[in-house]
């Protein structure tokens, strides 16, 4: 679980905004990694959600529809800046095109918050921390 201190918050509150995209064809499927729940979505990816956004208040979890939804969460090493995010996982399989990860990204102006830009490397890296995360839990269910 990721802590306030961990550097991933500077580079959730303090990243611009571009597009986040993943284009191509979807890869097959690991059939050992399908169908491991009886939730709507891969259990991996949804227990690697909860445990890596688990610093941060939840506001909506829906395990048939893979959607975890945060209330906003402002560091504390940098309150002026705050971020709310959305996780959707789209899939059974536990393959890095079945993870979404969207944010939203406010500052404090005047008093007052701000939509601000969030980089697509910021929630790409929330979805590679997701995956890694799911990928060992997988390991060790398999294993142990």
């Amino acid at each position: 679980m990721l802590r306030p201190s961990h550097p991933l918050f500077a580079l959730l509150l303090l990243a611009p905004l571009a597009a986040c995209s993943h284009g191509g064809d979807r890869p097959k499927a690991d059939l050992a990694a399908s169908k491991v729940t009886t939730i709507g979505v891969n259990a991996y990816l949804w227990r690697a959600s909860l445990d890596t956004l688990g610093f941060m208040p939840l506001l909506q979890t829906d395990s048939n529809g893979g959607v975890i939804v945060t209330d906003w969460y402002a560091n504390p090493q940098a309150p002026g800046e705050r971020v709310k995010l959305t996780v959707s996982i789209l899939d059974q399989d536990l393959r890095a095109d079945a993870i979404r990860v969207a944010a939203l990204r406010q500052v404090s102006q005047n008093g007052q918050w701000v939509a601000a830009p969030v980089q697509a490397a910021t929630t790409q890296k929330l979805e590679d921390i997701i995956l890694t995360r799911a990928r060992d839990l997988r390991r060790a269910a398999v294993a142990g």
